[in-house]
């Protein structure tokens, strides 16, 4: 995992550097098939994307969603016709609203932006495929 130094008046540490990025209002492209987005970019690269769209809402401090994140990046890879969007529930609250999320981690598949299926929490990597 790549790590960034981050320095706040409270106190100093260490976080990924996708939560960097993501602090930084910056986008954080994780592969080529699976990338980060947010409220502003759902649209754009969910709804309006020609391709399937599997959407991952996620938490930093989710277990279950570490554990499931690679297994879900594998799959998309493997497939070529998906992609992953990750969002982080914590930083896109409106959007987990708008689409229910009460549970972590929360998948659902977008095909010409409706969504088509879901699952709630871990899966094998058998049942993700």
């Amino acid at each position: 995992m790549l790590l960034s130094f981050a320095t706040t008046r409270a106190k100093t540490s260490w976080r990924p550097l996708g939560m960097l990025a993501r602090s930084l209002g910056q986008r954080h492209y994780t592969s080529g098939r699976v990338f980060e987005t947010t409220t502003a970019e759902f649209e754009k690269d969910v709804l309006k994307s020609e391709q399937p769209v599997v959407v991952d809402f996620y938490a930093d401090w989710c277990k279950p969603c570490k554990m499931l994140a690679p297994i879900l990046a594998a799959a998309v890879e493997e497939s070529g016709k998906v992609k992953l969007a990750k969002i982080n529930i914590d930083e896109n609250l409106d959007l987990a609203r708008d689409y229910s999320i009460a549970s972590l981690p929360t998948v659902m598949a977008f095909h010409k932006g409706e969504p088509v299926s879901a699952f709630i929490g871990m899966q094998t990597p058998a049942v993700v495929k």
